[in-house]
């Protein structure tokens, strides 16, 4: 489906330029009609063309050699063998590139469009090349096609060569992961989150966006030109003489080109790149670094026997309810070297009636209470299990949190989030382990129902 918008645009383009070409030197061509309304510019008479006009134009031009990076990028997606598959593609790119953009150069400078906010250069001369007839429509939609093409490579890329990167341990490991599509999923949606306030922050003028993407571009062609002369040097394989001489060459024109856009292009926005790539590398380091500091407190010695460990179990007690027994059963059955349950009582009387009931019910789990006035429980409970963990070496603790949920959502509204809230602190303490004992209250019905 992207193949076919992308050859009628390569044929339509070369027609243009042949037919445009022809007859501006053989035939009988007119040159652009100047419309002064619609001219979106300004005309200097006189002076001279200076060096920084010229380089600024170069800059501009140079854009047009943005896009051969997906090449590169996607060279895992050729059949194989890759490497060569994607050369020979590359090759034809830039054939097709080169004789596309020198040719319309020519046709530009006999015809002599302008530029203006109504009509593409290509619309202008492809009016006076075709007329308005039906090339001319498939010239506009080719054009259209092609562009919308071009935003879907970058969709295409970015995904893959962040889940390279994320493989190599310098992006999150999520950027990794195929999603149920088979795509990259989760670079997609960060490429639209970032595309989505590039929008908004340069308020939709999209012109404004090609000296970030020219900065970008040509920065990464050019250490991927260094890094294979490098790699040549280093290596020292066959014909490495030639390669590194070709990629040397193209190391300096690539660097120059991103001075030149870097300079000319500062205060239209080249100056974010120039910020945002040091950032993003000093990031890139800093996330390898973190993966590498886990992977080494990970990584198990040949030595390495755990010690004897010592296991508590601690049962929270709010109240007493049926989940609060299913939890302390749950408790035993875990073997632990003790069990034990702790609840939270503000007033003697709270400590009274909970005392009651646990002697009532015979419960042979030892029940230690924390006395708070202020009726808080996060607290009291934190600096129990402290207690608790000081009491043993090589221990670990388990916090078992009854819950008990109920049948709709909006009922929780209904119940504070005690639990949920001390399960938030806890997760973060050291040698603890928390696990929450759900009662469905709804599937209790339906057994009582049954009985």
């Amino acid at each position: 489906m992207f193949a076919a918008p992308t050859y009628i645009y390569i044929v339509v383009l070369a027609a243009l330029v042949g037919i445009g070409l022809f007859r501006s030197y053989f035939g009988n061509i007119h040159q652009v009609p100047f419309d002064r309304q619609a001219f979106a510019g300004t005309r200097e008479m006189g002076g001279t063309l200076g060096l920084f006009l010229i380089l600024k134009g170069f800059s501009s031009g140079a854009v047009a050699l943005t896009g051969v990076e997906a090449i590169s990028n996607g060279v895992p997606a050729f059949k194989r063998p890759e490497a060569k598959n994607a050369a020979t593609t590359l090759v034809a790119m830039g054939t097709i590139l080169g004789t596309l953009f020198f040719g319309t150069a020519l046709l530009a400078h006999q015809l002599h469009p302008y530029p203006s906010h109504d009509q593409t250069v290509l619309a202008q001369l492809g009016l006076v090349v075709f007329g308005n007839g039906p090339i001319f429509v498939v010239l506009q939609f080719a054009t259209a096609a092609i562009l919308t093409l071009a935003a879907n490579t970058a969709y295409a890329d970015f995904p893959r060569l962040s889940s390279i990167i994320a493989r190599d341990g310098y992006l999150p490991r999520q950027l990794a992961n195929r999603g149920d599509r088979l795509v990259f999923s989760n670079g997609i949606l960060v490429l639209s989150a970032m595309a989505a306030l590039l929008i908004i922050a340069f308020g939709g003028i999209t012109n404004a966006l090609i000296p970030l993407y020219a900065v970008g571009v040509f920065t990464s062609f050019t250490l991927s030109q260094t890094g294979m002369v490098i790699h040549h040097l280093r290596l020292r394989e066959p014909a490495w003489r030639r390669n590194t001489v070709i990629n040397a060459v193209g190391a300096v024109a690539t660097g120059i080109v991103t001075l030149i856009v870097a300079i000319t292009k500062f205060t239209g926005g080249a100056w974010v790149p120039i910020i945002v790539i040091p950032a993003i590398v000093v990031l890139f380091r800093g996330i390898h670094r973190h993966y590498e500091r886990v992977r080494r407190q990970l990584t198990v010695p040949p030595d390495y026997r755990p010690p004897p460990m010592n296991h508590t179990v601690v049962v929270l007690v709010g109240g007493m309810h049926r989940g609060v027994i299913d939890a302390l059963a749950y408790a035993k059955s875990l073997n632990p070297t003790r069990v034990v349950a702790v609840t939270v009582v503000s007033d003697e009387e709270q400590q009274e009636e909970i005392e009651r009931v646990w002697n009532e019910r015979n419960i042979d789990v030892p029940l230690e209470i924390v006395y708070d006035p202020y009726r808080e429980v996060s607290r009291p409970i934190l600096r129990y299990i402290d207690e608790i963990d000081a009491r043993w070496d090589n221990d670990i603790v388990t916090v078992l949190i009854p819950e008990f949920v109920v049948d709709h959502w909006w009922g929780h509204l209904l119940h504070n989030q005690t639990a949920l809230l001390l399960k938030g602190r806890l997760l973060f303490r050291k040698g603890t382990v928390v696990t929450s004992i759900p009662y469905h209250l709804h599937e209790a019905s339906r057994d009582g129902d049954s009985q």
